[in-house]
Order: C-alpha cells, then sequence, then structure tokens
C-alpha cells in the first residue's frame, strides 16, 4: 500500500517514525527492539535513513596516511525487506543523491521494487562531514528532484539502457522533505517552496517536513504550499528533546529555532529526567494539537532513543489508534 492510500484511509493510523540503521557490525534486533516497543500503537509506516559516505585517513607507514571511504551503517534494501517480512509494514527507504551514481540508484530501485516496496522517500542527502559542502558523484544526481523525475521514469518503465525492451514498470509512491522554516542553504522562504512545488510537479506525492518546535511554523507553511498549489499530503516531522545539550546541538545541526517558552522549561529543570519530562511534556502538546488541527498522521525522529517516542505515542495515541 502506498502512503497516499493509507492517508486517504478513513481510519488510518496518526502515527510514523523514522529509523536509524544500525551501526555496520551491530545486529538488527536494535532495529526489532524498537519495532516491538512501537508496534502497539499501530505506526502507518516507516522510513529508514541512509547514512552517506565519510572519508578517513589512516596510518599506512611512517609520515604516509591513505584517504578511504568508509560506510559506517548499512543500506536500507535489507532493513526493508526485513521489517515488512517480520511487521507486515509499509516501508520507506530513504533514497539519496551522494555518493550514488545514476546507474547505482537504479539498481537500488530495482531491488527496492523485488522485495515488495512500494514507497521511497527522495532526499539530496547531507555533504561528506569531512568536506562541508554537498558534491555529487560525476554521474550522479545534485537535487532530490533529479531523484524524483528518476523515479518517474522507473514508473513509466524507462530505464537508463534505452536498448532495453519489454520493460517492467515500477509502482513507488515517492516522498520528498519539506521544510517549514526552509532549508538551510535556500537564500529565502519564497525559493524553498518554488523549488518544492517543482519537485511534487515533477511526480512527488506527499512531504515530510523537517522536525519542528513551533507548530505555527506548520500551520503557516501548509498555508504557504496550498497557496502555491501544492495539495499533497504534508506530514508533520516531531522530535522530543532529551537533553539540555540539545538547546545547542538541535538548531546547529538541523537550523531550527526552539521557542523561548521551551528554552526556559528545560533551563529551570534540576534533573536530566525533569530535563526530558520537560521535552517530552512539550512534544506531546505539539502532537495533540497538531492531531486536533488536521495534520495527516504525525512522524517521530527516534534517532535511535526509543523510549520518549514510545511515551508521547503512549500519551497522545493510545486511545487514538484503539478506536
Amino acid at each position: 500500500m502506498t502512503i497516499t492510500e493509507i492517508l486517504n484511509q478513513p481510519e488510518h493510523s496518526r502515527f510514523s517514525l523514522e529509523l536509524l540503521p544500525p551501526l555496520k557490525g551491530q545486529h538488527i534486533d536494535s532495529i526489532y527492539r524498537t519495532m516491538d516497543a512501537l508496534m502497539p500503537f499501530d505506526p502507518a509506516f516507516v522510513d529508514v535513513t541512509y547514512h552517506r559516505e565519510e572519508y578517513v585517513y589512516r596510518e599506512v607507514g611512517p609520515g604516509l596516511l591513505q584517504k578511504r571511504t568508509v560506510r559506517k551503517r548499512p543500506g536500507t534494501v535489507g532493513i526493508c525487506a526485513a521489517l515488512t517480512n517480520r511487521y507486515n509494514i509499509e516501508t520507506v527507504p530513504h533514497i539519496i543523491c551522494g555518493g550514488f551514481s545514476v546507474e547505482e540508484t537504479e539498481n537500488a530501485l530495482i531491488d527496492l521494487d523485488f522485495v515488495g516496496v512500494r514507497n521511497v522517500l527522495a532526499l539530496r542527502g547531507d555533504a561528506i562531514r569531512s568536506e562541508g559542502r554537498f558534491k555529487p558523484e560525476p554521474d550522479g544526481h545534485p537535487y532530490a528532484i533529479d531523484l524524483v523525475k528518476q523515479v518517474v521514469d522507473l514508473n513509466k518503465g524507462i530505464y537508463l539502457d534505452p536498448d532495453l525492451r519489454n520493460s517492467t514498470s515500477t509502482d513507488f509512491c515517492i516522498g520528498v522533505a519539506g521544510y517549514p522554516e526552509k532549508h538551510f542553504q535556500a537564500p529565502n522562504p519564497a525559493s524553498d517552496l518554488r523549488w518544492l512545488k517543482e519537485k511534487v510537479d515533477a511526480g512527488a506525492s506527499y512531504v515530510i517536513t523537517q522536525m519542528f518546535f513551533d507548530n505555527a511554523q506548520y500551520f503557516q507553511f501548509v498555508e504557504r504550499c496550498r497557496e502555491a498549489d501544492i495539495h499533497v499530503p504534508i506530514i508533520p516531522g516531531l522530535k522530543p528533546l532529551t537533553t539540555a545539550a540539545q538547546l545547542q546541538v538541535l538548531p546547529q545541526v538541523f537550523h531550527v529555532d526552539l521557542p523561548e517558552a521551551l528554552v526556559k522549561s528545560v533551563e529551570d529543570a534540576k534533573t536530566k529526567e525533569q530535563v526530558k519530562e520537560a521535552g517530552m511534556a512539550w512534544c506531546t502538546a505539539q502532537a495533540e494539537e497538531l492531531l486536533d488541527k488536521g495534520a495527516p498522521t504525525l512522524h517521530f525522529y527516534t534517532m535511535g532513543k526509543i523510549e520518549p517516542t514510545a511515551e508521547i505515542a503512549r500519551r497522545v495515541l493510545g486511545t487514538v489508534n484503539a478506536g
């Protein structure tokens, strides 16, 4: 079932989540433990992140360093197949531009189609950590819209090899990212919205937003999208703040603003548990208002910390999904 088909169901789940693949060498049981904790809340779907390669330098002799490319986490195909098989849940793998040629992207999409994945999230992805500035592969895509167009081509049976005959069409439902506070590299909100519309016009069927901590940002973003003739579902992304350090880390990494009331409640907390409770209480209030005002579903960024998300789901959705 596609994400849009799920959201069009009258009694669809009001909850979805993003999972971080385990580090290479670790067992998939860590993913299963996360899913086991959240399955009682009937998640509508789960998306699986993809982390691009990193460069490391290793000493190979006196005064000599060798540059090596390392992928610290596995890909998404196996994880998505395992989750679908074990939990009968729709999975949404991240497909990114960074680190992939167009042929490697096509092969990944073919593999996903073979294992029955119907949904993808098309993203440009981040720059390599040591470079600071995004650089596509010489034969890769520079922008997410190029990924969207490639998936749309596959849905039409158009492959990179022009000599293929009687090729099979895929049937992917394509999601893209949206930024209520604009993408940090966009020169202004109007340009950011124009680029989002281009991705939707190219074939994207739904939007998942970057995390935000002020619901007014989301509601204003949705209103601007509708005024720009963007009418696909816009799923709000939420992240419970759980440590005092995240007051600095989240704005630095994700380029989001934290409301003063949230900052003050965290700063006034006396213990780590009080800090976590302040963050969860804020996120719970966000979730309740978003659902009350018609958000299509909630999307939680777990970032490997499952307990706060499970507790918020219990507070907000314990009776919603049981009905």
